[in-house]
Order: structure tokens, then sequence, then C-alpha cells
């Protein structure tokens, strides 16, 4: 695969989780019908349930930015392990948050030379 093709698959996935998980908590710092309730299944306040949205899409914004997308890639997986944990603590469906936990590390790895070769082991 030629560098210029890494590149672009790396950003067109990169671009598919901020939107997915830019959505997602915007609709959480929005307090919309859905979250509320979503929030409520997992015991939640609704001022609970934004600040996560507020995390979610610092976690986000740091993920997409070429500078700081290593930080953002141990935030978001961090985030999305949580999600699975709580999921799984009431008795709900972990497909989604497990889906996106693993597009984001595919990402990461197409798009960051140094994690794949630390994840690997190969030298450069």
């Amino acid at each position: 695969m030629t560098a210029k093709t890494k590149n672009i698959i790396s950003w067109v996935l990169s671009g598919i989780i901020g939107l997915t998980l830019g959505a997602s908590a915007v609709d959480k710092i929005t307090a919309s019908e859905h979250a509320l309730q979503m929030g409520a299944s997992f015991g939640l306040s609704a001022s609970t349930y934004s600040l996560l949205g507020v995390i979610e899409i610092l976690s986000v914004v740091l993920f997409v930015h070429p500078r700081t997308a290593i930080l953002g890639t141990l935030l978001l997986s961090s985030y999305l392990g949580g999600a699975i944990a709580t999921h799984l603590q009431h008795q709900q469906n972990i497909k989604f948050p497990m889906a996106i936990e693993a597009l984001v590390w595919i990402t990461a790895i197409i798009r960051f030379e140094e994690l794949t070769s630390r994840i690997l082991g190969k030298s450069k």
C-alpha cells in the first residue's frame, strides 16, 4: 500500500469516527430525548450524561487533530472501554461500542507508523 493510499484511508476512517462520535456527543450535550432515555437506563442524571458528551467531544477533537492524535486515541479507547463496561453491566448490546473501539485502533495503526512498529515489533 502506498503512503498516499494509507493517508487517504486513515483520514477517511478518522472522519467516520469523528462524525459518529461527534454526533453522539452532541446528542448527549443537547440532552435529546434519546440521550436522556439512554442516560436514565444507565442510572445517570442529565447533567452527568452531558458531561460525558463534553468528554467525548474533547477526545474526538484530540483524535482528529494530527498533533494530539495519539493522546486522542488513548482517550477514545478509554472512553469506549467504559462504554463497553457500562453496557455489559446493564445487559445491553455491546456491538456498537466494540465496533467503534476496533475502528479507532485500526485507524490508529494505519495512521501512526510508530504505533504500528511498536505493536508489530518492526523497526523503521
